[in-house]
Formats: structure tokens, C-alpha cells, sequence
């Protein structure tokens, strides 16, 4: 079925805020939601609103949590985000990351301690549409192993970049296991088969099965490569933030978990492209990077994320496709939250 973005925002917001999340902090967290609908990732969208919602209410996700600064330096920030949900922290990290980077240069904000932030592609978004370059990395639960391993070792290793260019950001959001675990959970909540070559089960057997996939493995993007990157992303967040390694984290999709603070760790690193040019000149990055883009539409290519509406765009009548399953559960939830 078709919504309106401000329908979205509404009826998320409000389930948000009827598990006791402030309500700043419910409209942050919607935003990031309605966002990646728009953009086409349910699987980091509505898909998981339900999860949020138990999760907070059963603690796993402290609705009362806050963001503590750990150490500030100036171009380098650490908060300790007491367990809370990921989206409202990093959309706070990340306004904080680009005020720092235009007086230094350079900044980068570290998140520990916190939950799943959903796409991070909103939020290197957010960097560019400020004019800045932003890199993004997180952590979660394990489910690659090591290359030529069967046990889960590290998350799906997820990383973005948000590069500004006129008429639109390039947006790179991607996950480093063969496909995000949240559109395995897709597949399984549709009762899908997986495509051969997504997931391995719990034994290290390849499967189809998305709910085996759940309890399983994902495969590395690329093989030994994608198995090396991963383990870079592990090392930038939960080796260097912390407080667990991802081997450590309780599982997102667990109900047996639901009470227990994922503590996973964020990293924004953003870079002001006016200061970096090697001649001096404000404007030639910026020059050189529409170039670039130029360049690769006539050789036929795509820039990526040119698809997907910048943040600064999106309108409240925007339509989203919803599942109707989906959308009924939540109409359900905020009735019960009315009731309340």
C-alpha cells in the first residue's frame, strides 16, 4: 500500500514515543526510518520498527538513555550512548562531526555503547548535504565468519560515504557480507527463498532458508577481500570504541536478547573538502569532484546513490510503498499505545 511520508513520520513517532522515548529523540529516530523507505532499503526501515518498539520496552534499548562525552578534544569527540537507540545518537553525532569538521578540517565522533542506527547512508547524507565529506562505520551482531571458518566473528561490517556535489550527494551505503541481515529478515518475514550463495546456516552448510539464514552466517562480499575489509570495519568500531566485539553483541532479531543493550559501537570521520586541496584553492575539490561525476555518466556509469532523494528534498506528500501486513501490525501497536 502507498503512504505519505508525513503519515510515516506520525504513526513511527508515535509508537516511539510510547515506549518512553522523548520526543526529540522519536522524531530523530523516525526520520532515519522514513528515510530509507524513501530510498528503497525497507529492510533498514519499518521492516524493524516492530523490533524497536519491543526492544525498548523490554530495556534492551534504554529509553531513558543519554548521550555522555567520554572525551573531547575538539576535532575528536567519544560519547557513550548508555545503551540507547542508534538513530537519534548518530543524528546527533553527525550534526556535531560537521560543525567540528568546518572549524578543524577534520573531525571524527565516536558512539560506543550504543544500538542499531538503521542506514547509515542518512547520515553520511547528512554530512554532504552540509557540504561536507562524511564516512560512516558500525558494528553489530556477528554473523561472517573468518574466511574459511564456520563460527560468526564479525558483524556485517556496514560502511558509507557521503560526498557533496552539486545536484546531489554521492552516496555509498553498503554492507560487507554478500547482502544485509536485514534483508535476509525481509525474505524471512515474506516466507522467500534465499538466492544461492547469501547466507550459510548455523552448521556452515550453504542454505536458501531465511530463517536458518537468521540463526546462520552470512557469506563475506568477495570472498578473502570482503573478509579482510570486514575485519577493518571490526577494528575502526568495536575494536577501537567498543565496548564489545561483535562475536560479544546480543542478537538484534533474538527475543530472548530483547532485554539486554547491544552495546555496539559507531564511527564518523568528516572531512571539510574546501581545505584539502593541495594548491590551496577552496573551489578545486569541488571542481574536480563533479568532474568525476561527469565523467562517469558519459562512460555510461551511474554515480552512486544518484538515485535516492536528498535529505534536503524529501517532502511529506512523497508516497512509500508499505507492506500492508506491515502497516496494519503498526496501526494496531498505536491504537493500543492510544489506549494506553
Amino acid at each position: 500500500m502507498k503512504v505519505t511520508v508525513d503519515e510515516a513520520m506520525t504513526l513511527a513517532t508515535r509508537l516511539l514515543e510510547g515506549t518512553g522515548l522523548a520526543a526529540d529523540k522519536a522524531r530523530e529516530t523516525a526520520r532515519v526510518l522514513v528515510l530509507a523507505e524513501h530510498w528503497g532499503i525497507g529492510s533498514h526501515g519499518f521492516l524493524r520498527l516492530p523490533i524497536y518498539l519491543d526492544r525498548t520496552k523490554a530495556g534492551g534499548f534504554p529509553a531513558d538513555a543519554e548521550l555522555v562525552t567520554v572525551l573531547d578534544t575538539g576535532p575528536l569527540l567519544t560519547l557513550n550512548g548508555s545503551g540507547g537507540m542508534g538513530h537519534w545518537q548518530m543524528t546527533r553525532a553527525t550534526r556535531e562531526a560537521v560543525d567540528r569538521a568546518g572549524r578543524f578540517g577534520v573531525s571524527a565522533v565516536a558512539v560506543g555503547n550504543s544500538g542499531h542506527c538503521g542506514a547509515l547512508g542518512v547520515y553520511a547524507a547528512d554530512a554532504a548535504s552540509s557540504g561536507m565529506v562524511g564516512l560512516v562505520f558500525s558494528c553489530g551482531p556477528a554473523v561472517l565468519p573468518a574466511w574459511g571458518g564456520t563460527r560468526p566473528l564479525l558483524s556485517t561490517s556496514p560502511l558509507a560515504a557521503g560526498i557533496p556535489l552539486a545536484g546531489g550527494p554521492v552516496i555509498v551505503d553498503m554492507a560487507l557480507s554478500t547482502v544485509a541481515r536485514g534483508k535476509i529478515a525481509a525474505y524471512a518475514r515474506e516466507g522467500k527463498a534465499l538466492p544461492d550463495g547469501w547466507a550459510l546456516d548455523s552448521e556452515g552448510t550453504p542454505t536458501n532458508d531465511a530463517q536458518a539464514a537468521l540463526t546462520g552466517l552470512l557469506a563475506p562480499l568477495g570472498g578473502a577481500k570482503g573478509f579482510a575489509l570486514a575485519f577493518m570495519v571490526e577494528a575502526l568500531t568495536a575494536g577501537l570504541v567498543g565496548p564489545l566485539l561483535s562475536a560479544d553483541v546480543p542478537d538484534f532479531f533474538s527475543k530472548e536478547s530483547q532485554d539486554q543493550p547491544q552495546s555496539i559501537a559507531h564511527l564518523l570521520v568528516v572531512l571539510d573538502p574546501s581545505k584539502l586541496d593541495a594548491g590551496g584553492d577552496p573551489d578545486a575539490a569541488a571542481q574536480r569532484l563533479l568532474d568525476l561525476a561527469e565523467r562517469t555518466r558519459d562512460m555510461g556509469g551511474r554515480v552512486p546513490g544518484s538515485k535516492r532523494t536528498s535529505v534536503d528534498d524529501l517532502s511529506g506528500t512523497d508516497l512509500l510503498d508499505m507492506p500492508d501486513e506491515l502497516w496494519s501490525e503498526l496501526q494496531h501497536r498505536s491504537s493500543e499505545v492510544d489506549s494506553s
